[in-house]
């Protein structure tokens, strides 16, 4: 029986309530349904409803929340588990003051550290007065520009004290969206015709896969997995399958895709398609993280336009929003989070090409990767593969920030040395600064000292040294920086970032803070403390927390002592 139609003793309706007990506001229930209006309650919508949600009220009240679970048919914890994971959302019980309507997020992961970010974060809630929260924030892929600041959903960088006083007395807090190559301009260039050639069965999926194993285009999102291999073992799957595409760029560093998105969208969704096409998925899954307000608007826009030209072809694509998880940029994770979960990685096996989204078979690639596909089809393999260097093979988006006169987003040959990144992309070092250290990976691809600054940038060239490429995410450091601050600040990224679903993981990033935060380092301790971390933590973000702290003590022995 429905619990909502259960009669009292005196034939009067009893007030709504939970199935667990739990009282159902009707108020709040009312606003619930007004809000979702006709959307669909499956539970896998859980986390798009809960930002439909605080959108709307600034916060997660518990009376919206009980609501939401009674409207979804879910129990309250499973509400509660989500909405209380993800950072970006703020659940306010009935006898507690929600937070102001704006919020400023200020990052301080490495790059905006090294800017000032705690100087920003010390003087902005003063200048901005209690109508204003002002929180930290990790890295919101705008390294570039550090100290980067999002004000509502404006990203805003460098940010000054100022500047941020000035966006919010001007109501400048909804994203800006940049000029982008659109439908139209895209198409005008030939965009869309090798899509239109696979679906008119000119060009074969074979032909497709077998160019992009010749190619040699690895994952791009940091594991560097073959793409050919990765298509052909999906294609050879049984269905129903699916696409899931990673946008949830959380590495401290990387910046890479929102270039990608904010200024030639279309070229990953073609890449999209074909690859849909290519292993017979019938609907695609766009997984955008959080920080990007502005690409989810494009997307959001383009996606339409897409449809209205014909060029879905039936299939199906969801644009799904993250809420503030580093962890969901693990691809178990993300497809955890797409359905509506708290975004806890799998284990493995079996892995998602065999089981993976809703438990069917998934593709997964990045959005880099999908950007390459229809130049390497269109150029063939061999343009592809012979532009690297020192006998790489392919070009290279690195994400460049830190002590560099140009940082950015710079295409160039993998293979590549840092010294010849930062000398012929980046204007060289910033005046006053010397080159003393980098990271070639981001915050878990680890440190390595100026000295090693000519090994080729790549998968496979920098294992020796402890480190690795991932997504390419380059740091620079110099003369003025403090190499055990360098790591205590990614390690508190760690512990911040940790789902705490394994203990190495979730107790192993908390004692290295608290080693690290000593004013001389336990090494033996630290040491082995990485090696239980590396062995036993269930996915890449325990495996690879400790790689800083470990570079740090092999490379820079003597600031670490």
């Amino acid at each position: 029986m429905d619990s909502r139609s259960i009669p009292s003793g005196g034939g009067r309706r009893r007030a709504l309530f939970h199935p667990k007990g739990r009282q159902v506001d009707p108020g709040a229930l009312a606003e619930v349904r007004t809000l979702l209006g006709d959307r669909p309650r499956r539970r896998d919508l859980l986390i798009e409803h809960l930002h439909l949600l605080q959108d709307r009220h600034h916060a997660l009240f518990a009376r919206h929340l009980t609501a939401l679970a009674e409207e979804m048919r879910l129990s309250l914890v499973e509400v509660y588990e989500v909405a209380s994971f993800y950072a970006h959302f703020d659940i306010v019980m009935e006898d507690e003051t929600p937070p102001p309507p704006l919020t400023v997020r200020v990052c301080d992961s490495l790059t905006c550290a090294l800017f000032g970010a705690q100087d920003l974060l010390e003087r902005l809630p003063a200048a901005l007065g209690p109508a204003v929260r002002v929180v930290r924030a990790p890295c919101m892929g705008n390294c570039q520009q550090a100290v980067a600041a999002m004000v509502g959903q404006a990203l805003h960088g460098p940010a000054t004290v100022e500047g941020i006083i000035a966006a919010v007395a001007e109501d400048r807090t909804r994203p800006l969206i940049p000029e982008y190559r659109s439908l139209d301009a895209y198409r005008a260039d030939g965009g869309y015709r090798l899509l239109e050639s696979c679906l008119g069965g000119v060009t074969s999926a074979e032909q497709v896969i077998a160019t992009l194993e010749a190619s040699a285009l690895k994952g791009l999102g940091g594991a560097g997995f073959p793409t050919g291999r990765k298509w052909r073992a999906v294609r050879a799957e049984a269905g129903p399958k699916l696409l899931a595409v990673n946008g949830d760029e959380g590495e401290p560093g990387t910046f890479k895709d929102r270039h990608f998105l904010e200024t030639d969208p279309h070229r990953m969704l073609e890449g999209m398609l074909i690859a849909a096409w290519a292993v017979n998925a019938a609907e695609a899954y766009i997984y955008l993280r959080d920080e990007y307000p502005q690409c989810r608007e494009i997307l959001s826009r383009e996606l339409v336009r897409l449809d209205q030209a014909g060029l879905t072809q039936g299939i199906a694509i969801h644009l799904r929003r993250g809420a503030g998880a580093y962890i969901c940029g693990e691809e178990s994770a993300m497809l955890e989070s797409i359905e509506g979960k708290r975004g806890l990685p799998r284990h493995k096996p079996p892995y998602p090409s065999q089981v993976g989204l809703f438990g069917r078979p998934t593709l997964i690639n990045n959005i880099e990767t999908l950007y390459w596909v229809r130049d390497i089809v269109d150029k063939g393999p061999d343009w592809f593969a012979g532009q690297g260097r020192r006998g790489r093979k392919g070009p290279r988006s690195f994400s460049v920030s830190g002590r560099v006169k140009r940082p950015g987003v710079k295409i160039a040959p993998a293979g590549i040395t840092v010294r010849e990144l930062i000398d012929e992309q980046c204007g060289g070092m910033l005046n006053g600064h010397r080159f003393k250290a980098y990271l070639p990976g981001g915050a878990s691809g680890g440190i390595l000292p100026a000295g090693l600054g000519d090994l080729p940038l790549d998968f496979g060239t920098l294992e020796a040294e402890g480190c690795f490429i991932g997504s390419a995410a380059v740091i620079v450091l110099s003369d003025q920086d403090d190499m055990k601050q360098v790591a205590l600040n990614l390690l508190e990224f760690f512990e911040d970032e940790s789902c705490g679903q394994c203990t190495p993981c979730r107790a192993g990033t908390e004692k290295a803070v608290q080693l690290m935060s000593a004013p001389q380092w336990d090494k033996p301790l630290l040491e082995e403390l990485a090696r239980v971390m590396t062995d036993a933590s269930i996915c890449g973000l325990g495996q690879a927390a400790m790689n800083p702290v470990k570079t740090a003590l092999k490379h820079f022995p003597q600031e670490t002592a």
